[in-house]
Order: C-alpha cells, then sequence, then structure tokens
C-alpha cells in the first residue's frame, strides 16, 4: 500500500524533530558529564532529614 505524500512529508518532519532532539539530548549529557568532571569537592551536603 502506498504512502501518501501528505504521510510521506509528516514522517520526515517527525524524523527530522527525532535527529534534533537526540543532538540536543547528546549534547546535554555531554555537558552534565563535563560538569561532574570539573566540579569542585566541596564538603558534602548535609542530610535532609533531622534526627532529634
Amino acid at each position: 500500500m502506498a504512502k501518501s505524500p501528505e504521510t510521506i512529508a509528516r514522517e520526515q518532519r517527525l524524523a527530522a524533530k527525532l535527529r534534533e532532539n537526540l543532538k540536543r539530548r547528546k549534547g546535554q549529557a555531554r555537558a552534565r558529564a563535563g560538569a561532574e568532571g570539573e566540579a569542585p569537592a566541596g564538603r558534602p551536603p548535609e542530610p535532609s532529614g533531622k534526627k532529634t
């Protein structure tokens, strides 16, 4: 069964958006990984739950 021109155009647009999204997410992941390696080793965060 042949796809209509509208369906083909829609699939191409979706594929392009998915590629853009993947590139953006990979860039974000790389930035997070790079930031983790460069972060100074300050004191550890204090526990959120206080025991009384």
